[in-house]
């Protein structure tokens, strides 16, 4: 008890410390724990709560979280799927309908007992299979009825005994998790892997982060799953970052809870069914593969503000140029651009105070600018600056917000391929864990012997199995225990 208290007034000094000084205190390639936690806090990103294993989003924050589902829920209704809301609250009955999900995920829930004499305990939702199925009995009763696709956005609860890390690891987190249940396997399988590659898609595309996928192995799917695909991004510090998961439950669950429907046979069948999803992690895997040690760097498409307008202002010229700087600001409307007029701070504070909250374009406008009807533009992501002429301006900056998302990937992308390391025998195995890089190796597929292989290796688990037959094939024996392989697979520790 006492370690524990002590152990939460150093955490408290620590915040204190991060939040008194101004700028990014450490390097990234120094102490990137304490270097993302700067980011994240002085970028306005979010703060420790109160609660342990909890954080709070702040509003700059969570206007990422409502682009990337503005992006996604464009997706959802292309595909015919339908937002709902189910409870918060499971009964511990449901809970253990289905007796490999319930053990799996038994160690994280939150229980709450029931006020009400002699009723049954009820469980915070760690996920929300159960208590949707319930549902899905009373919804599905023809094979007309299918496909039943709901997703909801809500928030779960897993008891999480490690230490906070702001998106990346707490007790309650956001997310969206969609469940759809399906006439035949065959439907079943091709929307699994079909919401795998939105998920993909999304990463790629939206967020300028390149993933590897493909399925989990048996000892890393989801509790209650007869597979599971993930997307998974490499950060710079030498650890994967699992981003989404897409699981085919197969009937378990359809059974468990008594769903069925009358097929066109007039027989009556069980169902199949799938669960996705995604959660706030994705904004803490976008800081730790862009930012930099001056603060944040946010791949345009999700940045709540895409464009800074900072007047150098003297107090002779002071009005023409902020009337050129709100001239900018109205052909740059669209974009939602900031016009930072406060005068109790200098260009250059104001400079670094938008750098740290990753702002991805910088334009500039003083008294020498408006003799050529220029403005200066600046880039986030490596400074790179630009005269432009004002009334071109526009024009500009989304042809550089389009060449920022481009070449965040593309630096993205060069991590990701150099560190794939394709090992054949164990002494290579533990050289290249040691240098924290993305190990592609043949393995047996036995839970026991990745068993061993995370416990000697200091927490390097299997990450997925990639698709493509190729890299099948050149799997021969086991690094590990040289039985016959199964397969190749990703190996890395992992946040």
């Amino acid at each position: 008890m006492v370690k524990g208290h002590l152990d939460r007034i150093a955490i408290k000094g620590k915040e204190k410390e991060r939040s008194e000084k101004l700028g990014i205190t450490i390097k990234k390639e120094e102490d990137s724990a304490e270097w993302y936690a700067q980011v994240c806090e002085k970028g306005d990103l979010a703060e420790y709560a109160p609660v342990k294993g909890c954080y709070i989003i702040k509003p700059y924050g969570y206007k990422i979280w409502e682009n990337i589902q503005t992006y996604f829920n464009k997706e959802l209704k292309r595909m015919g799927i339908s937002n709902a809301y189910f409870p918060l609250f499971i009964p511990e009955s449901f809970f253990k309908r289905e007796a490999q999900h319930a053990r799996g995920f038994s160690p994280e829930v939150a229980w709450i007992a029931n006020r009400e004499e002699e009723s049954e305990r009820i469980a915070v939702r760690p996920t929300s299979e159960t208590i949707m199925c319930d549902s899905f009995a009373r919804w599905v009763r023809s094979w007309r009825d299918l496909p039943l696709r709901i997703n909801q956005w809500c928030n779960v609860v897993r008891w999480e005994t490690k230490a906070t890390k702001l998106f990346l690891r707490s007790r309650e987190f956001l997310w969206q998790e969609g469940h759809c249940v399906y006439e035949t396997e065959s439907d079943c399988d091709r929307e699994t892997l079909v919401m795998l590659e939105k998920y993909k898609k999304l990463a790629e595309e939206l967020l300028a982060i390149p993933v590897i996928y493909g399925k989990k192995t048996d000892r890393e799917k989801f509790a209650g799953a007869n597979y599971t695909m993930t997307i998974e991004a490499f950060m710079p510090d030498g650890k994967a970052l699992q981003l989404g998961t897409s699981h085919n439950l197969g009937q378990g669950f359809m059974k468990a809870f008594n769903v069925s429907f009358l097929g066109k046979d007039g027989e009556a069948h069980v169902p199949w069914h799938s669960s996705w999803g995604f959660s706030t992690r994705l904004i803490g895997a976008a800081v730790l593969m862009h930012s930099d040690n001056k603060g944040l760097v946010l791949p345009p498409r999700i940045a709540p503000n895409k464009v800074v307008i900072v007047p150098i202002i003297f107090d002779e010229t002071r009005s023409k140029v902020l009337a050129a700087c709100d001239e900018v600001r109205q052909m740059l409307a669209e974009l939602d651009p900031i016009l930072d007029e406060r005068e109790e701070y200098t260009p250059g504070w104001k400079f670094n105070n938008w750098e740290l909250r990753g702002i991805p374009l910088r334009v500039e406008i003083g008294p020498k600018d408006l003799e050529t009807h220029e403005c200066v533009l600046v880039r986030r992501d490596g400074g790179k600056k630009q005269y432009i002429k004002i009334a071109d301006i526009k024009e500009a900056v989304l042809v550089e917000l389009e060449e920022i998302q481009h070449d965040l990937f593309a630096k993205a992308k060069k991590v990701l391929d150099g560190s794939i390391t394709p090992v054949q025998n164990w002494a290579q195995f533990v050289d290249v864990a040691k240098e924290r890089r993305l190990i592609l190796a043949a393995h047996c597929g036995d839970m026991a012997c990745e068993e061993t292989i995370q416990e000697q290796t200091g927490g390097v688990t299997t990450r997925c199995v990639p698709f493509g037959d190729e890299k099948i094939k050149r799997a021969q024996a086991c690094v590990h225990c040289g039985k016959p392989s199964k397969y190749c697979v990703y190996f890395s520790k992992s946040y």
